[in-house]
């Protein structure tokens, strides 16, 4: 069937007429224009009567008001295939006019000479519409107030009610009924299925209406970008396009910067999936399916854009449900498993924490890496089962550690975005931990710097809620993302854990380990501590020791092992060894002093020391009241003793009575002297060959546990005989002693 064509006279008699009258009909599935009035092209602002039928072909409701479109759409529809009389009324804006009006429009079937079956349909302008207060306005009826906040669709509606587009279901039978027409497909045609990233955490940021009026936006973006019977509301923030590929691309670049710069609210990144006609014609609903994979594969991406479809989605995608179908019998029959990674205590390392860590060994697939079905866990909002059976296993490990005699360290585990959606995770947590009788002191909540950028404000006070009830909280994967530094501005964590990209960039990456040495600096100085995961070397302990970093993770010193493994290490002597908890304040307080920095001996108002930085032997020692044994020292401190002593003691225990080869008196007095009385002093020591040293003194912890203390020396001026001072950097003050 082809559309309607009338004979000269009688277009011109009903074109001609001033009553707003237009002619449709309804030809493969959709609704098309056959004429409209001089009166109905005055009544929709348009110059022409060409622009005005090409509008209500193409994108018919695109000025209707979003809370009008699916309600007179479906009208129109069950008009044209059911019959019977045409009788709405709705809001909608005219090309000259902007403000909204109020339309009445009637309309029945008129049958032509040859059959054809057309719908006549006239319309009247009830005055402008007021949304602040439409009851108030007089010559609106009460009849058309009712239509107007009537919201009921019928139970079989081909549009959707929030946006006015076609449902998935009328979707489906446009694009068939369009094949049909063309026998099939030209080869040019695309199936684009799309969604908004982060649309949850928009309407939690800014409710729900306005979550709902930015899916409207966005609707009427692609109304105008590709037609609004081209287009479809799948279901929440899902949207699919039947589209030709010619110019697709630059189309899809329109879309994402039209919304982006939408001015009339806040916008969300798109991302979309195209499934081109030349992989074949599989039906429109598997089409959609492989377009969605192709959009699927975009999950990690913050910004606009768009893939196509490929074979090996194909494989990813079985994977993916696999995942989903057969994660509760994994659970349950032990596929997954949980292996626990070691963190090392920089100042004795000694195992201070553990991470948990969560491994799928499938009896048909073998070993599957976290990082294949995590991310599916956490898109289909499972991950919280996963999460919640780690803390289980995590709870029966610190109760076996207990009867097996051992030291218990806290244990971390990670939690994702999404376990929030899903329980109160808080609560939940505390009620298992204190049903457990763990103390809440030895579980760490690990989330990421991207989880926490998704929803800042929610997860903020999320963080809060578990810091107040005991438990310590860190922020995984620093320095991944671009918002890390402006969260520490707002939140307090407990520890921050530098990502492994640090250590990949550590060989021969002079700018990494200044940044590095920085980045802890900084973070220490906000009174938390810091991890770098991904160790791998001496070199990198070394450093990491050097700097201050409070705790190292990597495969230097271990794997993720299952509790079997260590309790069997244990047994045979080959463990690491648990620190004592009791001994955890004082490690870390050696841990955390950079010893290229003697700022981090000083305290905040003490601006004496606030010129010596980066260049200046330092050392850190540790004494009982026998002896003293260097424990950490930077490596101008060890060039030093290289030079002066011949050898370097680290490691040595130095007796107090003997010296054990070092003769000065005054520096075996120096430092035990700071050792038992505490605070800090000034010493000048006057080596065999006439050499003046001046170092600076300071007793940074004591170990209640052993009763050692650690004392920290800064050596800040060398005198040779007959030579004028070595300042290690330029300084214009006098220190005295405490």
């Amino acid at each position: 069937m082809k559309r309607y064509v009338f004979d000269d006279a009688e277009r011109a008699a009903l074109e001609g007429l001033r009553v707003p009258l237009a002619i449709y009909q309804f030809l493969n599935k959709r609704v098309v224009t056959v004429l409209v009035s001089d009166g109905f092209v005055e009544l929709l602002g348009y110059d022409s009567r060409e622009k005005t039928i090409h509008a209500m072909d193409n994108n018919m409701y695109e000025d209707t008001h979003p809370d009008d479109k699916s309600r007179i759409a479906d009208a129109a529809v069950r008009f044209a295939t059911q019959g019977g009389k045409y009788n709405v009324v709705y809001r909608t804006r005219s090309q000259k006019d902007r403000d909204y009006r109020i339309l009445h429009a009637m309309g029945e079937h008129v049958y032509a000479a040859d059959g054809t079956r057309l719908a006549y349909v006239w319309y009247t302008d009830e005055g402008l519409y007021s949304a602040q207060a439409p009851d108030k306005l007089p010559e609106v009826s009460f009849d058309i107030r009712h239509a107007l906040q009537d919201k009921s669709v019928s139970a079989v509606s081909s549009y959707d009610v929030l946006t006015g587009l076609p449902t998935m279901s009328y979707f489906i039978d446009l694009v068939n009924q369009w094949r049909r027409d063309h026998r099939g497909g030209n080869g040019d045609t695309a199936i684009v299925y799309m969604n908004l990233y982060g649309m949850k955490h928009y309407n939690r940021r800014f409710g729900f209406a306005e979550g709902d009026h930015l899916l409207q936006r966005f609707a009427a973006i692609l109304e105008r970008r590709f037609g609004q019977e081209n287009c479809s509301r799948f279901s929440s923030d899902h949207f699919c396009v039947f589209t030709t590929t010619t110019q697709l691309e630059e189309t899809l670049e329109h879309v994402f910067t039209d919304f982006r710069s939408d001015k009339t609210g806040p916008s969300l990144p798109v991302r979309a999936g195209i499934y081109p006609e030349i992989y074949g014609i599989l039906g429109v609903s598997a089409e959609c399916d492989r377009a969605k994979y192709a959009c699927d594969t975009l999950r990690n991406i913050r910004t606009s854009d768009f893939r196509y479809f490929e074979k090996s989605m194909l494989s990813q995608a079985q994977k993916r449900q696999y995942y989903i179908d057969h994660l509760n019998r994994a659970l349950e029959e032990g596929w997954i498993q949980v292996y626990y990674q070691p963190i090392i205590r920089s100042a004795n390392r000694r195992v201070s924490d553990e991470e948990a860590l969560a491994r799928w060994i499938d009896p048909v697939r073998g070993m599957i890496p976290p990082d294949e079905f995590i991310p599916v866990l956490e898109e289909v909002g499972l991950i919280y089962k996963l999460d919640l059976y780690v803390l289980e296993q995590v709870l029966r490990k610190i109760r076996i550690q207990e009867q097996e005699g051992l030291y218990v360290v806290p244990t971390s585990i990670n939690l994702s975005r999404s376990d929030f959606d899903s329980c109160d995770m808080v609560d939940e947590i505390r009620r298992r931990v204190d049903a457990a009788g763990v103390s809440r002191s030895l579980l760490n909540i690990e989330v990421t710097e991207s989880t926490i950028g998704k929803d800042f404000d929610y997860m903020k006070s999320q963080i809060t809620r578990f810091r107040e009830m005991g438990f310590h909280v860190w922020m995984d994967d620093f320095g991944n993302g671009y918002s890390a530094l402006d969260m520490l501005q707002s939140i307090h964590f407990d520890l921050i854990k530098f990502d492994m990209y640090f250590m990949k960039q550590f060989a021969g990456n002079d700018k990494s380990r200044i940044l590095l040495t920085e980045l802890i600096r900084m973070v220490i100085s906000l009174g938390m501590d810091t991890i770098c995961e991904g160790v791998e070397t001496e070199e990198q302990v070394s450093f990491l020791q050097e700097v201050g970093c409070t705790m190292m993770q990597g495969y230097y010193f271990c794997r993720p092992i299952p509790m079997d493994t260590i309790l069997e290490r244990y047994r045979s002597g080959t463990q690491i060894g648990f620190e004592n908890p009791d001994e955890s304040d004082y490690f870390a307080a050696i841990g955390k002093i950079n010893l290229y920095d003697l700022a981090t001996l000083s305290n905040d108002d003490e601006t004496v020391l606030e010129h010596y930085f980066n260049t200046i032997p330092m050392a850190i020692v540790e004494s009982t009241d026998e002896a003293f044994t260097l424990v950490r020292c930077n490596t101008t401190y060890r060039s030093l003793m290289m030079r002066l002593l011949g050898y370097f003691p680290i490691g040595r225990r130095v007796s107090y009575k003997t010296g054990d080869g070092i003769t000065n008196r005054d520096f075996l007095n120096a430092i035990q002297e700071c050792a038992n009385k505490g605070g800090k002093m000034l010493l000048e020591d006057r080596l065999s060959d006439g050499t003046v040293l001046q170092a600076f003194l300071k007793n940074i912890a004591r170990n209640h546990v052993t009763g050692a203390s650690a004392v920290a020396i800064a050596v800040l001026t060398i005198t040779h005989p007959e030579k004028s001072p070595a300042s290690f950097h330029h300084h214009d003050k006098t220190l005295t002693s405490d």
